[in-house]
This record gives structure tokens, sequence and C-alpha cells, in this order.
């Protein structure tokens, strides 16, 4: 799947939400977005670098606490 792919499949998402709320204003989308989209890219990095926090840290390019943060914030560790 390329980023294009990815990024096409978020922009349905978000028209379909946007759709959905029969003109009643969004609000807090951002937020809304990125943790929607953080918990399962931690869960699929953290099985794919068989739950090596510092491997994980690396391909996100993030530093090893600041995703241990992020783990904790999303229970999954």
């Amino acid at each position: 799947m390329s980023k294009k792919h990815i990024e096409e499949c978020v922009r349905a998402s978000l028209e379909t939400y946007l759709r959905d709320l029969r003109g009643t204003e969004p609000d807090g989308m951002y937020d809304m977005l990125v943790r929607v989209v953080e918990k399962p890219l931690l869960e699929v990095v953290m099985r794919h670098a068989d739950d090596n926090q510092s491997r994980a840290a690396q391909w996100l390019g993030l530093n090893r606490n600041t995703l241990r943060k992020k783990l904790l914030e999303h229970k999954l560790i």
C-alpha cells in the first residue's frame, strides 16, 4: 500500500464523517483524527517490531521515552 493510497483512505473517511454529521459543525477534528490513527499505528508497528520499543521508536522517528508515553496513553503496555 502506498502513501498515496493511505492518504486517499483518510480523505474518503473524513468526507464520510463530515457527510454523516448532516450539517452539524464538527469540533476537535484534529485531536480526534490523531487519536484514532495513532493507536492502530502503534499497535501495528509494535507487532512488527516484535514489541521491541527501541526498534519501534526508530521506525517511527520518535524518542523511545516518547513512544513509551504514547503506549501508556493508549493502554498498550
